[in-house]
C-alpha cells in the first residue's frame, strides 16, 4: 500500500529536517545533518531516508515545501562563492543613492567603522537622463539611444545581472519597463530587477537597496531552485515544488526566482507559522515561539491568533541584543514576520576573549565540523559540548544514528575554558549555558516587552533540536507559567511549511492627506490589486473558493518616517474621520501616545491574496492514565540542574512511550528521536490529547 502525502524540508545550519503528512494525519520525520557547499545533496538524502520507508513511494508526494537560508548564506558569504556581477540603473544625478544610505552609524562611537560593502561598485552603477515628477508625470522622456548605449556596455562588462531603480517610479512606471524591454533586447539571458515590479513604494534609497538585493540574488537562486529541481527529479520526486517566503506565506519555485529578496528569512518563519497553528488548535491566542536550531536561536509573537511582523528588514546585518542594528545591513522592503534572533544555538562556540570574559558565538561550529562531542573534526567547546557534560543529553541522537563523545567534549571545555577561567569542568559547562540562557532570554524581551507585551500572559512554544531543553530556564527568567513541546519539536519549524498558505503581496503608493481622499478613488485601487491577486492565483491552480484576499492600508501623520499598517474592510467606504480615529488608537497602543491635532496621511494600500492550503489534521491519540507507562521510563540519570556542585538524579522517559493524560513532576528529562525536553524542578508536565507535551510550574 502506498500513500499520497506532503512534504516539508527545512534546511538550517546544521541539519536539514524533513517531515511528510500522510492524508490520514500521520507524521514521518527525518533528520539529516546539513551539506552546506550543496544544500539540495540533504534535501535529497533525506527524502531518501522517507522512500525507504514502506508505503512512502516518491510517486504519491503530492506537494514540496521548502524553506533554505540559500539567499542569506549568499549575502553573507558563506557559501565560498562570488555575488554574481551585478549592474544598477538609476536616474541621473541618483547614482550615489546606494553607497550614501541613510548615514546611520551603528556604532556611533567607532571611528573605525566601514558602511557594509555596496552590492553594486561604482563603476557599474549607470545613469539615465529621464525624470518622473512625484505625482507620476513624465518630465523627461527617456531616449532609447542612451539605453542602448548602456545595454552594449553591460553586455560588454559581462554582467549576470541588473537592478532598474529610477526616482518616482512608484507612481508611474513606464521608463523602468521600457529600460527593461531595451536590457532584454541587447541581452536575452539577463536577469533583470525592476524596483516598480518588485517594491514600487516611496524612499528611492530602501526602494532601490530592496531592488539591488533582488537582482543579486536572482543567479544563486535560480541555479539552486533549479539544482534542487534536477536532483528531485533524478530520484522521482516530480510533484510541485513551493518556497517559502519571510511573511510566513509560500509561492511556487518558479515565481521566487524573480522576487528572491522574499525568502532570505524563510526558515525561522515557518516555525512561527507552525506557532499561530499550534496556537489556533488549541485555544492560545497570546503565543511566544521561542526555536533553537544549531546555529542560532529565534524568538517571534503571536498576538490574537496572528503573528508580529514588520515591513522592512536589513540583510546581511550585524545582530546586537537579539536586534538587527540598523544600517548595517541592506534595507529590503518586504513582509517579515518579526523575528528577534541571537547567535545561540546548539553548536555555537563558547570563547574566552583577552579580557578573560566568557563569551558565546556568534560563530557556530554548524554542520562541518560541528561540536567537539560529534566527534567530525570539531575541536571548540559548543552549548551542546556543556549540555552533555552536564548530564542534560543523551550519549546518542537521531535514534541511535549519531554517537556523542563525552571525552571529546570535556577535552574541549577544558583546554578551551575551564583552564582559562580557573574552573573546574561542570562550573565551566554550568557557565555557558547560564549565559547562552542569559542571552536568549534577551530576544524572547524584545518580542514581548519592548513590544509592550507583557511575557507572564504568554504561552512559550519551544522548538528546535535544543529549545525545550532551555524552555524552563527561560521560561522562569521571564515569569511564563506554561510552556508547550510540540510532538517533533526539531522539525517543527518543517511541519510550518505543511500549514502554510500560498501568499502574494501587492501594494501601491498613494502618499495623500486622509481627510483629502476620494474613498471611490482607494476602492478602485483595491479592487485592482485584488484583480491582480486573483489572476495569479488562478493560474496557480487555485479557485475563488480557495483564495482570501487581505486589505490594509499604511498611514503616518504627515512629516513621520515610518508608518502604522491597519486593517480595513471590504469594500473600502470609511469616512475620513473614522479612518484617522483607527490610526491614532493604533499609534496611541503601538508607542503610548497620539497626536491628534496632526493631519494624518495614507502611504500605501496592499492587498494580500492567499491560496489556501488545506490544514493537516492533526489525530487525537487514545488516552492513557495519569501515571506514565513503566516501559516509557528509560532510567535514572545524574544531572546537574540547580548548579555545578553536585547533580540530581533525574528520571528519563521515552517520550513515544508516554500517552495523553500522563503526568509526572520535575525533574525529569524526555528523550526523543530529534529532541530532548528538560523539565526543572517547581515544574510538571503532563501530556495533551494530541500527543504535545504541557510544561506547567507546579
Amino acid at each position: 500500500m502506498s500513500y499520497m502525502f506532503r512534504v516539508g524540508v527545512d534546511v538550517g545550519g546544521t541539519f536539514t529536517d524533513l517531515i511528510a503528512i500522510d492524508e490520514d494525519g500521520n507524521l514521518v520525520c527525518v533528520k539529516v545533518p546539513t551539506t552546506p557547499r550543496a544544500p539540495e545533496l540533504g534535501v535529497v538524502e533525506a527524502f531518501k531516508r522517507l522512500l525507504s520507508i514502506e508505503g512512502f513511494e516518491a510517486s504519491g508526494a503530492s506537494m514540496v515545501s521548502h524553506a533554505t537560508t540559500v539567499a542569506t548564506n549568499a549575502l553573507f558569504g558563506q557559501f565560498g562563492l562570488e555575488l554574481p556581477k551585478t549592474a544598477l540603473i538609476t536616474t541621473k544625478g541618483f547614482r550615489d543613492v546606494v553607497e550614501i544610505g541613510r548615514q546611520r552609524r551603528p556604532e556611533p562611537y567607532n571611528i573605525f567603522f566601514k558602511r557594509p560593502k555596496p552590492l553594486v561598485p561604482r563603476r557599474l552603477r549607470y545613469e539615465v537622463d529621464e525624470k518622473v515628477g512625484p505625482r507620476g508625470e513624465v518630465i523627461k522622456p527617456i531616449n532609447p539611444d542612451e539605453v542602448r548605449a548602456l545595454a552594449e556596455r553591460i553586455r560588454a562588462e559581462g554582467v549576470e545581472a541588473v537592478a532598474i531603480g529610477l526616482i518616482n517610479s512608484y507612481m508611474n512606471p513606464k521608463h523602468e519597463l521600457e529600460i527593461k524591454r531595451l536590457i532584454v533586447e541587447a541581452s536575452p539571458n539577463i536577469f533583470i530587477s525592476a524596483s516598480s515590479e518588485v517594491s514600487p513604494e516611496y524612499r528611492e534609497y530602501e526602494r532601490i537597496s530592496t531592488t539591488v538585493v533582488n537582482a543579486v540574488l536572482m543567479p544563486i537562486v535560480q541555479r539552486y531552485v533549479e539544482n534542487l529541481i534536477e536532483a528531485l527529479g533524478k530520484i522521482g520526486i516530480n510533484a510541485p515544488l513551493y518556497i517559502m517566503q519571510s511573511s510566513g506565506g509560500l509561492v511556487p519555485a518558479r515565481d521566487i526566482t524573480s522576487k528572491p529578496a522574499s525568502m532570505v528569512e524563510s526558515g525561522p518563519a515557518s516555525g512561527v507559522v507552525a506557532s499561530t497553528f499550534y496556537g489556533s488548535l488549541l485555544g492560545e491566542r497570546s503565543i511566544m515561539s521561542f526555536d533553537m536550531g544549531g546555529t542560532t536561536a529565534k524568538a517571534g509573537a503571536v498576538i490574537d491568533g496572528r503573528p508580529e511582523t514588520v515591513m522592512e528588514y536589513e540583510v546581511g546585518g550585524s545582530i546586537h541584543k537579539g536586534r538587527v542594528v540598523k544600517g548595517s545591513g541592506y534595507p529590503v522592503r518586504f513582509p517579515f514576520i518579526d523575528l528577534a534572533e541571537c547567535g545561540a544555538g546548539g553548536g555555537t562556540i563558547a570563547w574566552v576573549d583577552e579580557g578573560g570574559s566568557l563569551r558565546i558565538g556568534p560563530v557556530s561550529a554548524g554542520a562541518e565540523p560541528g561540536p567537539a562531542c560529534y566527534g567530525m573534526g570539531g575541536v571548540n567547546p559548543t552549548i551542546t559540548d556543556a549540555n552533555l557534560i552536564l548530564g542534560r543529553l543523551p550519549d546518542t541522537i537521531l535514534g541511535g544514528r549519531m554517537r556523542l563523545n563525552p571525552k571529546l567534549a570535556e577535552k574541549a571545555i577544558t583546554e578551551k575554558v575551564a583552564e582559562k577561567l580557573g574552573l573546574s569542568l561542570h562550573e565551566a559547562a554550568y557557565t555557558i549555558i547560564e549565559v547562552a540562557n542569559s542571552i536568549m532570554a534577551k530576544i524572547l524581551r524584545v518580542v514581548s516587552v519592548e513590544r509592550g507585551h507583557d511575557p507572564r500572559g504568554f504561552t512559550m512554544i519551544a522548538f528546535g533540536g535544543a529549545g525545550p531543553m532551555h524552555a524552563c530556564a527561560l521560561a522562569d527568567d521571564l515569569g511564563i507559567s506554561k510552556i508547550l513541546i510540540p510532538v517533533s519539536p526539531g522539525l517543527f519549524s518543517a511541519l510550518g511549511l505543511l500549514i502554510s498558505d500560498v501568499r502574494h503581496d501587492l501594494v501601491k503608493a498613494f502618499m495623500e492627506e486622509i481627510s483629502l481622499l476620494e474613498p471611490e478613488k482607494v476602492e478602485s485601487a483595491f479592487k485592482a490589486l485584488e484583480a491582480r491577486g486573483l489572476e495569479v492565483l488562478r493560474g496557480e491552480g487555485f479557485t475563488e473558493e480557495n483564495v482570501a484576499l487581505i486589505r490594509c492600508v499604511e498611514a503616518r501623520y504627515v512629516g513621520q518616517s515610518y508608518e502604522i499598517m491597519i486593517p480595513v474592510e471590504a469594500p473600502f467606504t470609511d469616512e475620513a474621520d473614522e479612518l484617522v480615529g483607527r490610526f491614532h488608537e493604533r499609534h496611541e497602543a503601538l508607542y503610548g501616545f497620539m497626536a491628534e491635532e496632526e493631519p494624518v496621511e495614507l502611504v500605501n494600500i496592499r492587498v494580500t491574496a492567499l491560496g489556501l492550503i488545506e490544514r493537516p489534521k492533526l489525530r487525537r491519540l487514545k488516552p492513557g492514565g495519569p501515571k506514565p507507562p513503566a516501559r516509557s521510563l528509560k532510567g535514572l540519570r545524574d544531572v546537574y540542574l540547580e548548579g555545578p556542585e553536585s547533580p540530581i538524579e533525574c528520571p528519563v522517559y521515552i517520550r513515544e512511550r508516554l500517552k495523553p493524560g500522563n503526568t509526572v513532576d520535575g525533574p525529569l528529562i524526555v528523550e526523543q528521536y530529534d529532541s530532548t525536553t528538560l523539565v526543572h524542578p517547581g515544574w510538571s508536565l503532563t501530556v495533551d490529547p494530541y500527543g504535545n507535551l504541557v510544561i506547567y510550574r507546579g
